[in-house]
Order: C-alpha cells, then sequence, then structure tokens
C-alpha cells in the first residue's frame, strides 16, 4: 500500500514525462548563446562590485557593509561563476574558450585560480586535474548502476578543484538521495540524529556547523571522495570497517582519522595555503599603507578581522543556499543507482530537489542561482539564464504529469532542513515497487534508443550527454 502523498505515482506516465523533458531539454540547448553570455557577464560584475567595496574598505573599520560585501563575492564566485562555468554551461556559448570553459577555467597555475576561483582549494596541482577533467563519467548498463569515479565536468569549490569534480560533479549529481551521495544530509547528520542529548544542544551543534561547514565538513569529507575515487580506480582494497559512504569531518580527522590520508596532508594541501594566503598574506598591503599613514599595523588587523567575519558569513549564507537543496520530510531518498539521463534520473531530480523563490536578477543573485537547483540537476550543463528560462516550464511539464514539484521560501527549508539534522523529522522513501519498475523501463528506454540511434538525424541533450558519459 502507497503511503500517504505517494498516490500519485499509480497514474505517473514515465514515458510521456520521460519525452517532455528530454524534448524541452533539446530545446533550451539550441536557444543558448549571445544572451547568457551577456547575463554571466552581468553576474560577474556584480560579483566583482561586491568584491571592489570589500577589499576597498576592509582596513578602516570593522563593519558589516565590508563583511556583507567580501561574503557575497566569496559566495557568488563559487555558486554562480565556478559552480556553472566549471558544469559546461558556457562551453559551447562564450567566445572566449580559454577561460571560460570546463576544462580551463580556474587552471593554468597559481595567478589563474586566483583570478577565477580562489577558495578553500589545493594550492598544488597534481595529475587529478586532468583525470577529472575528461567527460568519462562511468556509465554502467545496469538497472541498479552506481557511478563510482571520474566525472564529466571540471570544479572547483570550497575544498579542492579535483575533489569536487568526484564529490559534486559525479557522486552527487548521479547519486542525488542514494546513499552514495555524499551530500545527503539525513545520512550525514545521522550522529546527531541519534544522539540522545536534550534537542536544545542538538540545536546549538547544528548552528556551529552553519558557520563552519565549508571547512569542517565540507573539505575533508570531498577530499575523502577524491581519494576514494582513485583507491577504487588504482584497484585498492578498503580497509574492513570502513564505510565509504560515511562523511569526514575534521572531528574525525582529530579523532578516530581516516584511512585515505592524514591530517597533516589534509592541512598541507587542502585548507592551509588558502588560509596563510587569504587571511594574512592578501590583506598585507593594508600594513604598508597603516605605515605611511602612521597607523601602525591597524589597518592590517582590522582586514584580516573582516576577512575572519565574512568567512563565517559566507559559511552561514552557503548554508542556506546549498545544504538546504535536497533536504526535508517532502524530499524523497531512493534504493537503488539509475542510469544518467534517463527517465528514472530525471524524475529524482524533482522529487530530490527544492527550488527557492525565483524571478528576478537580484534574488537569483543572493541565492547564488543555486534557487533553481530542479532545472540545474535534470540539465547540469546549461547556463544560469537557462535555468530562469527553464524553471516555469519544467513546473508546468511536473503539473500535466502530478509529479510534486517543491518550491518554497529558502527560510522555510533551513528549517527543514534542521528538523532532518536534528532527527525531529525524516525524509521519504520512494515506493520500492515502482523504483524498480522505473529502472526496468529505464533499460528498456535505452535499449529502443540504441536501437534506433543510427535512424536520427538530430540528437537530444540527454543523448549527447550519456555519449559523453560512455
Amino acid at each position: 500500500k502507497l503511503a500517504r502523498g505517494d498516490e500519485w505515482v499509480e497514474s505517473f506516465d514515465y514515458d510521456a514525462f520521460t519525452a517532455d523533458i528530454k524534448q524541452l531539454g533539446d530545446e533550451l540547448e539550441k536557444q543558448q548563446g549571445p544572451a547568457d553570455v551577456a547575463h554571466l557577464k552581468k553576474m560577474v560584475m556584480w560579483s566583482n562590485m561586491c568584491a571592489l567595496v570589500g577589499f576597498a574598505t576592509m582596513g578602516y573599520s570593522v563593519n558589516f557593509l565590508t563583511i556583507f560585501a567580501l561574503s557575497t563575492f566569496t559566495f557568488t564566485r563559487w555558486t554562480m561563476v565556478a559552480h556553472h562555468t566549471c558544469h559546461g554551461g558556457y562551453d559551447r556559448v562564450h567566445p572566449n574558450k580559454k577561460r571560460w570553459n570546463r576544462f580551463k577555467f580556474a587552471l593554468g597555475g597559481t595567478w589563474s585560480r586566483m583570478c577565477d576561483w580562489f577558495d578553500w582549494s589545493e594550492y598544488s596541482r597534481i595529475e587529478h586535474d586532468l583525470l577529472h577533467r575528461c567527460r568519462s563519467l562511468q556509465a554502467v548498463p545496469s538497472m541498479s548502476l552506481t557511478v563510482h569515479h571520474s566525472s564529466r565536468h571540471p570544479e572547483k569549490k570550497t575544498v579542492m578543484p579535483e575533489a569536487w569534480n568526484v564529490e559534486h560533479n559525479n557522486r552527487h549529481h548521479y547519486c542525488l538521495s542514494e546513499i552514495e551521495d555524499p551530500d545527503l544530509v539525513e545520512n550525514n547528520a545521522v550522529d546527531i540524529r541519534n544522539s540522545t542529548i536534550p534537542l536544545v544542544f542538538k540545536y546549538l551543534l547544528v548552528a556551529f556547523n552553519v558557520f563552519t561547514w565549508k571547512w569542517f565538513y565540507y573539505a575533508p569529507n570531498t577530499y575523502k571522495e577524491l581519494k576514494l575515487a582513485k583507491w577504487r580506480k588504482e584497484g585498492r582494497k578498503i580497509p574492513d570497517g570502513v564505510v565509504p559512504s560515511d562523511a569526514v569531518t575534521i572531528r574525525a580527522l582529530l579523532s578516530s582519522g581516516t584511512p585515505f590520508y592524514s591530517f597533516w596532508e589534509f592541512v598541507s594541501i587542502v585548507v592551509g595555503p588558502y588560509f596563510l594566503i587569504h587571511f594574512f598574506l592578501f590583506p598585507l598591503p593594508y600594513m604598508a599603507l597603516g605605515e605611511y599613514l602612521g597607523t601602525g599595523h591597524d589597518m592590517y588587523w582590522t582586514a584580516v578581522k573582516n576577512l575572519f567575519y565574512a568567512e563565517a558569513l559566507t559559511n552561514a549564507h552557503a548554508f542556506v543556499a546549498i545544504v538546504t537543496n535536497h533536504a526535508g520530510d517532502d524530499m524523497y531518498r531512493f534504493r537503488d543507482g539509475c542510469r544518467p539521463y534517463s527517465g528514472s534520473f530525471f524524475l529524482r531530480q524533482v522529487l530530490a530537489s527544492v527550488d527557492f523563490w525565483t524571478g528576478s536578477d537580484i534574488n537569483d543573485f543572493m541565492h547564488g542561482y543555486l534557487n533553481y537547483q530542479i532545472e540545474h540537476h535534470m540539465w547540469p550543463s546549461l547556463s544560469m539564464l537557462s535555468y530562469k528560462k527553464s524553471q516555469p516550464l519544467v513546473k508546468a511539464i511536473c503539473k500535466k504529469h502530478g509529479v510534486p514539484y517543491v518550491q518554497e521560501n529558502v527560510f522555510i527549508r533551513v528549517k527543514k532542513t534542521v528538523d532532518i539534522m536534528c532527527g525531529t523529522s525524516s525524509m521519504k522513501w520512494f515506493p520500492e515497487e515502482y523504483e524498480k519498475k522505473f529502472l526496468e523501463k529505464d533499460v528498456l528506454a535505452e535499449a529502443a534508443a540504441r536501437a534506433g540511434k543510427k535512424s536520427r538525424n538530430t540528437q537530444l541533450l540527454s543523448d549527447k550527454c550519456m555519449q559523453a558519459a560512455e
């Protein structure tokens, strides 16, 4: 018997829904052009203006305007600029192929990284840059597919760029809401959920995570995903008792440790260089200016304080806009993996993702364009403007086919995410019978598509993605 709220699945037309979504994706790709580039330039300009305000004022006083500007620059440079560029959203349309391309952005040395995207990222380049810039998503033709390593797009983030290739582009996007999803909040917060401490202390733990999660959780766990991918590629055996899906945090590194890397490796390669350069070397001009103005080192230390406060604020901003994307008691979980860009895949992106308020550029800017999460997960390699265009169309398709489409204010989603983290609510499980049924349909649909591929003169966006995956 279906659980309350799942009745829609009985009359769901898998084939019609899949056809509508694939057709829309193809149309969106064809529509991309100069307007998408112009929109990107405008968003980059807004982000750079925040940087200009923050950097020009951070040595004079500790104040909210400076902190907000610095924080917003860091947030938008990651969530909008790096995120969508590294997914390949501008590969086909941007005239500057040497920079605005998934295989070029923030690569080519320290200067390129600092100009394009300098965050909690690895300072040194390793061979994984090339490996994970390949479009080699390991797609196994099986109804129980789970993607294990390599990735289709280049990414960099609050952690090593190479690690985000694995963690975000691959494991998160293609294992969404499965146990293999490294960003599955319900699984990552299992210690807090199962704890017997009073609820008020759970809230305090969550509050601590809100302001520290990028370096306390996300950086070490994403680096773990990179190491895990390398182990699998090399055929190395995972030690007994080690659960690959378990999150690695600073707390774990300092207590029990992890077999994948040492605490010193994490500090020296992942977070240490950024910490030193961003917080202490970058503000050095204010030390010289202070000496010139006769204020000593006061301006330098004021700048350092502003940078630290901005870091805490950008952590909170990112938590609100990112962690809440796939958590809540109205979000579904799944037991088995599915074929990328299959009917099950598209359906899962809707059922395990949430859109926030959408519309104006300023609203979308402050959300980092992550308020179009459903559309982004359906077609990761489209532009920000394409997601804005597609949102009402995807919503209409879902309404047509009776598929639950969740769109709410981001702060309502924060409350629902905190409830998941504290264990006062739980996510829904997709009906097992229908999950298997749709996975079987995926296999049949793929076989039919392969059989008819030679007879088609044009390709849908999902077909191109699958070719890249293979």
